[in-house]
């Protein structure tokens, strides 16, 4: 029986759902802890391994504007695959074209395949947590959606960071590391592939309206745009910044870890404080955070391991809780009839701010040296901090009673377009 087109199901048969919905929630949230653990492997990897080839860090810097590329690809394609083939079929699809991505990267340093590899990479990543979290949007009821999508969130995260970790136990001189990615990738099918999750509705197409979207919340809609480059600096920059100051691939990946578990550590109390103030106050903090953060890396530049991973464990968690106070502040302001553009804005906002950001990075680490990351992540955080003051000064708040919920989100994951629409008005 159809749970979302039954009027209200007897209690024994919302008992013989409860363990199906339970099987494909673990399902999919199993299969992106899988897609995880190597993506964070790779993350790590390829700036590691570029550096040990010789060559330039602006290399690496080109292939993350090349994956924000196909991230933005993603956002614009996903809803006619899956209209085309279905969320099992375009579940499957979307795994092989990381898995061929892989394929790319384990060939052998070629700075331009690479380039190519994490632009399709890219794109099926950023449709790949579109259709998952349009699936359990769908599986899951309203009681507990809320903390099926932190879990989800949280899994990721974690999985990201024990990925990276795990490059300390590899010869990133080799091929192992995208051998690896490779199966965790393929094992990532096996999760969905081998469950009898139901189907959800044929997904309508959702359009981008930056226009309305702004109209609802410029604070949202910039900081999306704003979390979009920052995170591809502190989180993407990172990685490459360190292997050009001559840290060892064992110290790389200490830090690719750390940085995961700052997000969780510091957008929880900050979740907590949004959702009983003005969200506005809270992300205005977290940005001059990131700023005041972000002189300290430049400072601190080069000191002892210990400090560097605190310096960047807090630095990228307030970065990364900008993404979901901005995300949540949009969603506080939007009706149930604007969420579906709105969501579909976000992503394509973040997109962009994912391309611009590392583009300029690239250009100014070929000319300034790596560095130059932290002083464009410094910038993005002030401007859009100053943007938020204008706003609170000009605009009255939403007031906490009538805000939703705060969950932890990441930037690595991007909030997703919303394909398949429940028919219970009061599910979003």
């Amino acid at each position: 029986m159809d749970l979302k087109t039954a009027s209200i199901p007897a209690a024994p048969d919302v008992a013989r759902q409860s363990p199906r919905m339970l099987v494909a929630t673990v399902s999919v949230i199993l299969s992106m802890i899988l897609v995880a653990i190597g993506n964070g492997l790779m993350f790590a990897y390829i700036p590691v391994r570029l550096g040990m080839e010789g060559f330039a860090p602006a290399w690496a810097g080109s292939i993350l504007t090349g994956l924000a590329a196909g991230g933005i690809a993603g956002c614009l394609l996903t809803g006619a695959l899956v209209r085309r083939t279905g969320h099992a079929r375009a579940y499957m699809v979307l795994s092989a074209l990381i898995v061929i991505s892989n394929v790319g990267i384990a060939a052998g340093p070629h700075p331009v395949l690479w380039i190519a590899a994490r632009a399709l990479y890219g794109f099926g990543m950023c449709a790949l947590f579109i259709v998952s979290q349009s699936w359990l949007n769908d599986v899951v009821g309203n009681a507990i959606r809320g903390r099926v999508m932190a879990v989800f969130y949280v899994s990721y995260i974690v999985a990201m960071g024990l990925g990276s970790l795990m490059l300390a136990l590899l010869d990133a001189g080799s091929a192992q590391a995208p051998l690896i990615g490779i199966v965790f990738a393929a094992l990532s099918m096996l999760p969905v592939g081998m469950t009898r999750l139901a189907q959800p509705p044929a997904p309508q197409s959702a359009s981008v309206a930056l226009r309305r979207s702004w109209q609802i919340s410029p604070v949202g809609v910039a900081g999306m745009f704003a979390i979009g480059g920052l995170s591809m600096m502190v989180a993407g920059f990172a990685p490459i910044h360190a292997t050009a100051k001559g840290f060892t691939q064992q110290e790389v990946a200490a830090l690719m870890f750390a940085m995961p578990l700052g997000t969780l550590l510091l957008q929880i109390p900050m979740g907590w404080v949004s959702d009983r103030t003005d969200r506005r106050y809270v992300l205005i903090a977290a940005s001059i955070l990131v700023a005041l953060i972000g002189a300290a890396a430049a400072r601190f530049d080069g000191a002892s391991l210990g400090v560097v991973l605190v310096i960047y464990l807090v630095w990228s968690g307030a970065s990364e809780s900008i993404y979901s106070l901005a995300t949540a502040h949009a969603n506080d302001r939007a009706s149930k009839e604007d969420l579906v553009a709105l969501s579909s804005t976000l992503l394509f906002a973040w997109s962009i701010g994912g391309i611009i950001a590392p583009a300029l990075g690239t250009a100014l680490t070929a000319r300034f040296g790596t560095q130059s990351f932290i002083y464009v992540a410094i910038s993005i955080a002030l401007a859009y901090a100053l943007f938020v003051v204008w706003r609170v000064s000009t605009t009255r708040a939403v007031p906490a009673e009538e805000t939703g919920n705060f969950a932890p989100m990441t930037a690595q994951a991007p909030v997703a377009v919303d394909l398949a629409f429940p028919t219970d008005p009061d599910a979003r």
